[in-house]
C-alpha cells in the first residue's frame, strides 16, 4: 500500500510535515481542499506561498471532483486536507460518500500522503451539524488509517508514529 496518513490537531505542524515529507519522497503533486472554504485568506495564503516551486497545486472544485482526481492523478500525491473535505461534503448538494474517497485512496500505487485533523481531542460540539461532522471525519480517518501503510500523529510539529515502519 502506498498510502500515508498524517493527523494533527489545528495548528499541530501536520501540514507543514506532510510536506516535507512529501519533498522526500519527490511527490509533485498537491490536492488542496482549502480553496473552496477560504475562510481563513491569509492561512490560505500561507499555505499556498509554501507551495510555490515545490508542488503543481490542484484545488477541486467540488467533493466529488476531488475523489476524481485521486483516481486519475499519476504519480505521487499529497492531499490536504480531509477535515475540509468532510465539510465540504456535509454542505453541499454532492452525493459522493466517504468510502468513494477511501476506495480510491486503496487504488493508488503512487506514494499518496493524506493530511487530516484529529477531531477527538476537541471541544465536543453542541449543534448537530458539528457533532455529525465530529463523527464523520473520525470514522473517515479511521477507514484511510486501515488502508494506510504509515500513521504518523504530529504533535507540536513533532512526528510520532502510530502506524507502519
Amino acid at each position: 500500500m502506498s498510502v500515508e496518513l498524517v493527523l494533527g490537531a489545528r495548528r499541530s505542524g501536520k501540514s507543514a510535515w506532510a510536506e516535507a515529507r512529501a519533498v522526500e519522497l519527490r511527490i509533485g503533486t498537491y490536492l488542496a481542499t482549502a480553496a473552496a472554504h477560504a475562510l481563513d485568506a491569509e492561512r490560505l495564503a500561507a499555505h499556498r506561498a509554501r507551495r510555490i516551486g515545490r508542488f503543481v497545486t490542484l484545488e477541486p472544485g467540488d467533493p466529488g471532483e476531488l475523489v476524481e482526481l485521486v483516481r486519475t492523478v499519476p504519480g505521487g500525491l499529497l492531499l490536504d486536507g480531509l477535515g475540509l473535505w468532510v465539510g465540504w461534503q456535509l454542505s453541499s448538494d454532492h452525493d459522493v460518500s466517504s468510502g468513494e474517497l477511501v476506495a480510491a485512496l486503496a487504488r493508488r500505487s503512487s506514494p499518496t500522503i493524506v493530511v487530516s485533523d484529529e477531531v477527538g481531542w476537541s471541544v465536543h460540539p453542541e449543534r448537530a451539524l458539528a457533532q455529525r461532522f465530529v463523527d464523520e471525519l473520525g470514522a473517515l480517518n479511521q477507514a484511510v488509517a486501515a488502508i494506510a501503510a504509515q500513521v504518523t500523529l504530529v504533535v507540536a510539529g513533532l512526528p510520532l508514529r502510530l502506524k507502519g515502519a
